[in-house]
């Protein structure tokens, strides 16, 4: 038999982060940040990850394979999160989106600077 944990302040608190963020998002400016700072962050790991797999220069597949799983693993996310949601996008989707199509951008500048 399973045990119940516990509800403590600091469980309810993470449980319910996704409904603050929401209401924190409320205010269009703040939104609007939230939705220019997240593909900022994207591209910033696109950057890393292929500056990293250069510098190894060995592990460009294992790389390449990290790159496709991790993208195709930010798209099924979404895509399950978005059958779980009726209404409107959430701002979490929004902005896998916008993380997702930073760092795609981040690699592909850096594919055109090998040229």
């Amino acid at each position: 038999m399973a045990r119940r944990r516990q509800a403590t302040r600091l469980q309810r608190s993470l449980g319910e982060i996704g409904e603050r963020l929401e209401r924190w998002a409320d205010n269009p400016w703040r939104r609007l940040s939230v939705f220019t700072i997240t593909p900022l962050l994207g591209f910033l790991l696109g950057t890393a990850v292929s500056s990293v797999a250069g510098v190894l220069g060995q592990l460009d597949p294992v790389m390449a394979l990290v790159v496709v799983l991790g993208s195709e693993s930010m798209i099924r996310l979404r895509r399950r999160l978005n059958r779980s949601v009726q209404r409107h996008p959430s701002i979490l989707m929004i902005g896998l989106d916008f993380v997702r199509i930073g760092f795609l951008y981040g690699l592909f500048l850096e594919a055109f600077k090998l040229f």
